[in-house]
C-alpha cells in the first residue's frame, strides 16, 4: 500500500510515520526537510514546499493508494488538493480538529455525533470547512475521504494553553508563575503521539474509513489542568508556581487568547472512541503512556531546545502583568 504524508515532522505524523512503517506500509514524506529527525529505513523523502506549485504539483502526478495530509488550514489550500488528487487515490485523509465539536460545550462526553461548530476560535472554523468541502467531494464520489480529529496531542512538546509550551517550561524553571484559566479544575484530554499513531494507521487502506469521520484521543480519560501542569512541573524537576485566573479576565487582557480559551481548553471534554476501536479493530484499544510518562518523554526534546530558547518578552511581560494584577485581587 503506498502511502503519502503530506507533513510528516510535526508532533503527530512523524509517529504514525513510524507506526505505519511498523505495519508495512510503502511510505513516502513530502515537506521542506528541515527536521532533524530520522524517519525508519524504506521511507521515502521528497523535499518541497506546498507554496511552491512546481514541487507540490509532481504529487498529483504519481499514483497514491493513500495520501494523509496534514498541512491543510483552509479553503485554498483544501481546493487545490480536491483538484490535484480527486479520481486519483483511492484514500484521501484530512486531518482536521476536535477543537470544531460544539462550543460551549452541551455535553461532557463527545462522540462524532456531536456538532461540529465553534464560534470562537477561526483555527477550528477554518477546519470545519475542509471538512464539509471534502466530504462534499465525496459523496459527489470524486474523493474517497476520511477525516481525523486529533485533540491536544503530543511528541516533542509540552502542552500549552496560551503562549508557547517551550515559554511555561522555561518559567517553571525560573520560578515564575503559570497563568492557568479558572480554578484549574476543568477537564481535558492529553494524548501522546505514539498512542494517537495506533488506530491512525489501521484507519489507513480501511474501507470502514471512507465517508467517516473519526477523532482519536484518550479513551474516556480526562485530567484537570492543575494535574497537568503539576506532571509537567515533576518531569522537569520543579514545583510550579500556579496563579489560577478566570478565564474572562484573561481574554480581557489579550482578546486573541479566547479562540484557544473559550474554543478549545476551557470546557471540560471527554472523548469517547469507540467509532475508531470499532473500524480498527482495536477494541481493547487505550493510551499506553500515562499523562506523567508522556511528559517525562518531553523533557528530552526540551533540553535540546532549552539552550537557545529566548523567551517573548511581549508574552513574558503580559504574564507578569497577569500575575500582578490577579495577585492584587486575591490580596
Amino acid at each position: 500500500m503506498r502511502v503519502l504524508y503530506i507533513g510528516g515532522s510535526g508532533e503527530i505524523s512523524y509517529a504514525c510515520i513510524h507506526e505505519g512503517a511498523r505495519l508495512g506500509h510503502d511510505i513516502s514524506v513530502f515537506n521542506r526537510g528541515h527536521s532533524t529527525e530520522s524517519y525508519p529505513q524504506g521511507v521515502r523523502f521528497i523535499q518541497g514546499d506546498m507554496n511552491d506549485p512546481a514541487s507540490y504539483g509532481k504529487l498529483g502526478e504519481e499514483k497514491w493508494d493513500v495520501v494523509c495530509q496534514f498541512r491543510i488550514f483552509n479553503e485554498t489550500q483544501a481546493r487545490r488538493d480536491i483538484d490535484m488528487f480527486a479520481g486519483k487515490v483511492g484514500q484521501y485523509v484530512f486531518i482536521s480538529t476536535a477543537s470544531g465539536y460544539q462550543k460551549p460545550s452541551r455535553q461532557l462526553i463527545v462522540t462524532e455525533n456531536t456538532p461540529m461548530e465553534n464560534p470562537f476560535w477561526p483555527y477550528s472554523q477554518a477546519k470545519i470547512v475542509c471538512e464539509k468541502l471534502f466530504m462534499g467531494e465525496h459523496q459527489a464520489g470524486r474523493l474517497p475521504v476520511t477525516i481525523v480529529r486529533p485533540s491536544h496531542t503530543h511528541r516533542r512538546n509540552f502542552p500549552g494553553t496560551i503562549g508557547g509550551s517551550d515559554h511555561w517550561a522555561w518559567r517553571m524553571l525560573q520560578g515564575k508563575s503559570i497563568l492557568v484559566h479558572g480554578d484549574g479544575t476543568s477537564l481535558w484530554t492529553i494524548t501522546y503521539a505514539d498512542d494517537f499513531a495506533v488506530p491512525f494507521a489501521r484507519l489507513l487502506g480501511n474501507a470502514k474509513a471512507l465517508g467517516q469521520a473519526f477523532h482519536i484521543t484518550r479513551h474516556m480519560e480526562s485530567f484537570t489542568w492543575n494535574d497537568i501542569f503539576m506532571a509537567m512541573g515533576k518531569s522537569l524537576g520543579v514545583e510550579p508556581r500556579l496563579v489560577h485566573v478566570p478565564t474572562a479576565a484573561l481574554v480581557r487582557f489579550k482578546a486573541e487568547w479566547a479562540g484557544p480559551l473559550y474554543g478549545d481548553k476551557t470546557p471540560c471534554v471527554m472523548f469517547d472512541n469507540t467509532k475508531v476501536m470499532q473500524a480498527t479493530g482495536l477494541v481493547d484499544w487505550k493510551c499506553k503512556l500515562s499523562l506523567q510518562e508522556g511528559m517525562n518523554r518531553v523533557v528530552e526534546h526540551y533540553r535540546q531546545r532549552e539552550a537557545g530558547y529566548k523567551p517573548d518578552e511581549e508574552l513574558h511581560t503580559l504574564i507578569d502583568r497577569v500575575t500582578e494584577a490577579q495577585m492584587g485581587v486575591g490580596a
